[in-house]
């Protein structure tokens, strides 16, 4: 079956789904001008060393991702990042931290939509840097609310995750790839809203199924232009050291853990409640940029 065949009734299901519901837009206005605070970087790589109520790890920023590790920078010297705690745990996943608002935040405290009032602008730079067990990765809105797929200014993730099969990482891939296609579609649906809810009441299933076959035609070309599929790195570190697949492209990955992972891994199986928050407060006591 074809991509084409194969979502044309989907197509239909998605079309009113657009026309019920609207999506919003983040305010752009609200993104920092990094160069103001840049600074001059070498060859090398800058490392971050973070001590915890868990313990000490140590993460490298990419310079192929420069506005996210400047600010990243920034923000280690204000010592934003000290007291913050991690908020959000999930098991063969990732633990996440960077939001302010934890700092003394009682234990029923709502967390995970403080920051420090703008975004960053995506690097994805995919598929040199993906969701390999110990990448350090920016968080950000979903896609329907955040189409830009643009960082929280503070807030980020280390991917734990977990160890793939090859037979795992092919069903996987194909999902990733339906889900590529899916968002493709759902772009072009959005500008034909009113002209298919206007068929759908005319029940004119002739130009109906006529303009779906031109949108997924359509889609299926732009998807055609950069498919998806997994390098022979991202096998290999997923069937040996492990990561989250399914979150590649999507995030940007702007550095790694290279000391330290088994803090990490402590903090990943803390006991959490049912908003994934640690029980017990795990705290980042002090961040500093080894240089």
């Amino acid at each position: 079956m074809t991509i084409l065949k194969k979502y044309r009734y989907l197509f239909l299901i998605i079309a009113v789904a657009c026309v019920a519901c609207g999506g919003k837009e983040v305010n752009n206005d609200t993104n920092i001008d990094m160069k103001q605070d840049s600074i001059m970087a070498d060859n090398g790589r800058t490392k971050v060393e973070f001590m915890t109520t868990k313990g000490g790890f140590t993460v490298e920023l990419y310079n192929e991702t420069p506005k996210h590790r400047d600010n990243f920078l920034k923000l280690v010297r204000d010592s934003f990042y000290n007291d913050v705690l991690f908020h959000r745990v999930i098991r063969q996943f990732m633990v996440q931290t960077g939001d302010p608002d934890s700092k003394n935040a009682t234990p029923d405290a709502m967390l995970g939509a403080g920051g420090p009032g703008y975004n960053i602008e995506a690097e994805i730079d995919y598929p040199r840097y993906f969701h390999k067990k110990g990448a350090l990765a920016a968080a950000r809105q979903g896609d329907e609310v955040n189409p830009n797929r643009e960082s929280s200014g503070s807030q980020f993730y280390i991917v734990t995750g977990r160890r793939y099969t090859k037979d795992q990482l092919n069903q996987m891939q194909v999902q990733i790839s339906n889900m590529r296609m899916q968002q493709i579609l759902d772009t072009l649906v959005v500008p034909y809203r009113k002209e298919i809810m206007k068929l759908r009441m005319a029940k004119d299933t002739v130009a109906l199924n006529k303009l779906s076959e031109e949108l997924l035609a359509k889609a299926q070309a732009e998807y055609a232009k950069s498919p998806f599929s997994f390098t022979e790195e991202q096998v290999k570190a997923y069937t040996t050291v492990g990561g989250t697949p399914h979150l590649d492209g999507q995030y940007t990955v702007f550095g790694e853990v290279v000391a330290g992972m088994e803090t990490i891994e402590a903090i990943e199986v803390a006991p959490t409640n049912r908003a994934d928050r640690p029980n017990e407060d795990i705290k980042i006591i002090s961040a500093k940029i080894i240089e």
